[in-house]
């Protein structure tokens, strides 16, 4: 397919100084390209495969069987095709990369506009992520804790975050995608192992007796918002898109050999990945546990003791690894801004102070309002629907102008319809719960 680009886009000249140079390649996202197909297989996965799949048998319990099998598959197979359009669209002008979500935006919207379109909702999506990681990281703590030390004195989930924190303020000092690729490893392997354990003791427990796969609300409303939430919570679990340009940038190109090739192909094996954690988890848990599933779905399971143990300590390297996936992009904006704006000069002082308060304010954020599956379904229908359902295809649609009523222009604009209302709807669940959570919650506890 040509690209039909707008008319008055036209791929820059590169005039930097030798000094812009430096600020480039000083910046975490930037001009070294040394990553491998195998590198954007497992940062996918640890950027889409988190929190999220600890919530979605809660969610399936929510929706039931029949919404719930149809939304777990079509969220699938619509963010697969969004994600590929993305990476399609990663070096569509030639001589030109799109390294961050933020450039194609500007080049489809306009210089500013696209800027005011991308920033604000990938800031919400990854700040978002941080502080739910947060919470993820000190609720698996505290749960290990608890598990293997059944008669210890009772810890405050506070302090567990802020342990949990403490890995961060030293890891965030890692300089780019390259240096994070082995804590990235890890953490994909950790999400495959721990969401097979998840799948698996629900098995080894066996259908809780009663079982009851009745909907969670009594209530007309009380259903109808869990409807909206549990799309939230969905909408969170596929939330890789906001970093794929990112990780796209690291991995060579050549008009003969372009990135999206190797790119494709670990975005491929991460999907496959991606199926083989969500799905069995969303429906052996819901399965097992009916609508008396918890909302996260290693807090419901309490045998055997030792794997559940293994199980959230596993999740803990995960969210270590999904954390600073998500951190690179935004200390990419914050250093872009400190350095090319305020004119502060890069170097060790400005990115250990700019990196720690960052963390510090995710970590404040997290302790204050660990509402767990109420914050997924928030954010997850807020930000992640637009940047991962529906702004890929309006920026498809603005750029390569598919021939109208084409199969192209129809799928994309199926996407743009689903993703607008999931935008619109799930937050209202979400904000619904967080209040519900709010009137009963006793802060810093």
């Amino acid at each position: 397919m040509e690209t039909q680009a707008p008319g008055n886009h036209s791929p820059p000249k590169d005039d930097r100084s030798t000094q812009d140079n430096a600020v480039e390649n000083w910046l975490p996202i930037n001009g070294s390209r040394n990553g491998k197909w195998w590198y954007s297989a497992f940062h996918n996965v640890t950027a889409m495969v988190g929190a999220g799949v600890l919530s979605l048998p809660y969610a399936m319990s929510q929706l039931g069987w029949g919404a719930g099998v149809t939304v777990m598959i079509l969220s699938w197979i619509i963010t697969l095709y969004t994600l590929w359009q993305m990476v399609e669209m990663h070096e569509m002008v030639p001589g030109r990369r799109f390294d961050r979500y933020h450039e194609l935006g500007q080049y489809a919207f306009g210089e500013k506009l696209g800027l005011w379109i991308v920033v604000p909702q990938q800031l919400v999506v990854e700040v978002g992520v941080n502080i739910v990681y947060m919470v993820t990281g000190g609720t698996s703590l505290q749960k290990f804790h608890d598990t293997v030390c059944e008669n210890c004195k009772h810890i405050k989930l506070t302090y567990f975050i802020i342990i949990f924190a403490s890995a961060h303020f030293v890891l965030s000092q890692l300089p780019n995608f390259d240096s994070i690729s082995g804590v990235s490893l890890a953490a994909a392997v950790m999400s495959l192992s721990y969401s097979t354990i998840a799948w698996g003791a629900s098995v080894h427990n066996g259908k809780v007796a009663d079982v009851d796969y009745s909907l969670r609300a009594s209530t007309t409303p009380g259903k109808v918002f869990d409807f909206l939430a549990a799309l939230g919570s969905v909408a969170f679990a596929y939330a890789g898109h906001n970093v794929v340009l990112e990780i796209q940038a690291t991995i060579p190109s050549t008009p003969e050999k372009p990135s999206k090739k190797p790119m494709w192909r670990g975005v491929v094996v991460a999907y496959i990945v991606v199926a083989l954690c969500y799905l069995p988890v969303s429906f052996i848990g819901y399965w097992a546990f009916g609508k008396s599933v918890n909302g996260d779905i290693l807090v419901t399971l309490n045998k055997p003791k030792w794997l559940i143990a293994l199980a959230n300590m596993m999740v803990v390297v995960h969210v270590i690894g999904s954390y600073q996936i998500y951190a690179m992009p935004v200390f990419d904006m914050i250093e872009t801004v400190l350095v090319k704006k305020l004119r502060f000069p890069p170097g060790l002082t400005l990115r250990l102070i700019a990196r720690s308060t960052y963390v510090a304010f995710t970590m404040f954020l997290g302790i204050t309002f660990p509402f767990f599956s109420e914050l997924l379904s928030f954010f997850g229908g807020f930000a992640f629907a637009p940047t991962t359902y529906f702004l890929p295809c309006i920026m498809w649609l603005a750029i390569y102008k598919p021939k109208r009523f084409s199969l192209s222009w129809f799928t994309n604009w199926i996407c743009i319809i689903l993703g607008v209302l999931l935008m619109v709807l799930a937050p209202i669940g979400g904000l619904r719960n967080i209040i519900l959570s709010a009137k009963t919650y006793s802060f810093y506890q």
